[in-house]
């Protein structure tokens, strides 16, 4: 399974479930205190609509999809080829030429600053339009998660919120020793409710966000140096050479097999 997301839910809850076991702490205090529940999910919301407008929030479903099943990116691997073989079109026949390979362009930012070159714009025009591009695009993404890291800075302090409000219906039962245990031990499910989701659900998702972010700001950037070099007129080794900054060593290496693969079985046909 190449989801983490569904992996550390599922050990987040398994950590917990059979930690509580280990400590004899009964699970059926989890679901019969629903106090617990209100004080920290729906006080989480409350200061998530405090802190954010609207239109940040009506994101957050889109943001929980992302998660889950993370978008599909172009590989960085094959847009260098893509790049090389536009760059060898380009040197060959012109600019204009690469008008037929416009609509085979699946990316829409890659698409634009395609039909941006081939109409003849200014360089400094280009790169400015599709930078903007990307740092508005990076001031969404960076919303989204902040919305979460938010999120997991206020659960645990309001599950601290909850053990009090707890702590003070407890102190109702001081005649009652038995009932009084319970009352506090249920106090601090809140707690538990509070660092559990804060530390083990809202942070990561933060987190994997971030990542996520990265990744696409990193390709779009990737695109820009691309298209960028194919206005120039730079050659086919120039732009590979150019962007395989944009790999790790081992995506490198792996890369630069492939491409020698690829030219013996030219070679021998």
């Amino acid at each position: 399974m190449k989801n983490t997301t569904i992996i550390g839910l599922f050990l987040g809850l398994f950590s917990l479930i059979v930690g509580m076991i280990l400590k004899k702490a009964p699970l059926i205090s989890l679901v019969t205190n629903p106090a617990a529940f209100v004080i920290i999910i729906v006080g989480t919301i409350a200061s998530i609509c405090m802190a954010f407008p609207f239109s940040d929030l009506k994101k957050v479903p889109k943001l929980f999809k992302i998660v889950f099943v993370e978008p599909k990116l172009v590989a960085r691997e094959q847009l260098i080829s893509m790049f090389m073989d536009w760059a060898t079109i380009t040197r060959r026949e012109g600019l204009l030429a690469l008008e037929a390979r416009v609509e085979e362009i699946e990316d829409d930012f890659l698409k634009v600053g395609m039909r941006m070159i081939i109409d003849g714009n200014d360089q400094d025009l280009v790169r400015d339009v599709l930078l903007e591009d990307v740092s508005a695009t990076e001031d969404r993404h960076r919303s989204g998660a902040q919305i979460f890291s938010q999120a997991g800075m206020y659960a645990p302090t309001l599950g601290v919120l909850g053990a009090v409000v707890g702590l003070i219906a407890a102190l109702q039962n001081l005649n009652n020793m038995e009932a009084l245990a319970h009352a506090v031990a249920a106090a601090f499910i809140a707690t538990l409710l509070g660092i559990f989701t804060g530390y083990v659900l809202w942070h990561p998702i933060s987190n994997k966000l971030k990542r996520i972010s990265k990744k696409e700001i990193d390709l779009k950037l990737m695109m820009v140096e691309g298209l960028l070099s194919i206005q120039s007129g730079v050659s086919t080794i120039a732009i590979q050479q150019k962007l395989m900054v944009f790999l790790t060593p081992t995506e490198r290496v792996a890369f630069n097999q492939k491409e020698e693969a690829g030219g013996e079985q030219k070679a021998s046909a």
